[in-house]
């Protein structure tokens, strides 16, 4: 049977709505506003629509091109229209608008609005930045010079981040270190190839949970007498490696989507301490992981958090 889905999108969450042929509501629900998220919403439903309609708005772009991505036949509709359709239903809520919205794609009565994938739309910011500096050496002879400098420079600048980009992700695919440390939720290529850069050596370290000191991701101390008191993260060592196991330690909290214990105790602690304290606090742990995992030579249990 044919199936269409509505998604009514906010930033936090999308409320979905799932009919049938006949306009038969078949399922309806909500799920991180995530187009991973969302794809594995139908796939735990056994669904497979035939066309998943959404509105235009602030993030319909970067939807519709992870969907597109990820194969589901997503179309983005023009939101003027699609509401005088919405606004004639009786209750108005989030759920309301995703039905409304999987009828709008049951019956095709939208106006579609077509939204350019990622490598055109590259090409255009390229060449509006090669326009502008070409008018700005048309109006200045000696900034004309300047600028023929610049554009070739900038393809060439842009080529070659491309290329380390590629290089990079086939050097941590090749490096069975990295492949390990990569099992970790929000651990990619760069923070797994620069942290074994950085530490070099595993033995260096008796206690795996004295790598936390070492990029400066535990509290100042102070003890003298009757004085004891701890600050902020002494921020010693490493900044890059730190901000990379920051970055990771936000993507585990706030856009890994698949369970593991990891994750479960990060968003238990940010509830309790907040988004920032609790992103610190994972990135220490990210780092006694990596580094354990490393020196025991296995990879991360996402259903069992190996001992660290």
């Amino acid at each position: 049977m044919e199936h269409y889905a509505g998604l009514d999108v906010s930033l936090k969450e999308i409320s979905i709505c799932v009919v049938d042929g006949d306009g038969k509501t078949v399922a309806r629900g909500a799920c991180p506003a995530d187009p991973e998220g969302m794809a594995g919403w139908f796939r735990n439903r056994s669904l497979n629509p035939l066309r998943i309609v959404h509105e235009s708005g602030m993030l319909s772009i970067w939807l519709q091109r992870g969907l597109a991505r990820l194969g589901l036949p997503a179309t983005c509709i023009d939101a003027r229209k699609a509401h005088k359709a919405l606004s004639a239903r009786l209750n108005k809520s989030d759920a309301a608008d995703a039905e409304g919205l999987a009828q709008l794609a049951r019956t095709g009565w939208f106006t579609p609005v077509h939204i350019r994938m990622t490598g055109i739309s590259q090409g255009r910011q390229r060449q509006a930045f090669r326009d502008q500096l070409a008018a700005a050496g048309e109006a200045n002879p000696v900034l004309r010079v300047i600028a023929d400098g610049f554009i070739v420079a900038h393809d060439t600048l842009c080529q070659a981040a491309d290329d380390l980009d590629k290089a990079v992700k086939r050097k941590a695919k090749e490096h069975p270190v990295a492949r390990r440390l990569m099992s970790i939720p929000g651990v990619g290529p760069v923070n797994a190839l620069s942290f074994i850069a950085l530490v070099d050596n595993p033995n260096r370290f008796s206690r795996t949970s004295d790598v936390g000191a070492f990029l400066g991701l535990t509290p100042r101390r102070h003890q003298s007498g009757e004085v004891d008191w701890s600050g902020r993260v002494s921020k010693c060592g490493d900044g890059a490696m730190r901000g990379l196991l920051f970055e990771a330690a936000s993507c585990v909290i706030r856009q890994v989507k698949r369970f593991s214990p990891l994750k479960s105790w990060a968003v238990r602690l940010a509830g309790r301490r907040g988004i920032r304290k609790a992103a610190v606090a994972t990135a220490r742990k990210i780092a006694v992981l990596m580094l354990t995992l490393w020196k025991s030579k296995i990879s991360y249990q996402w259903t069992k958090e190996a001992t660290a």
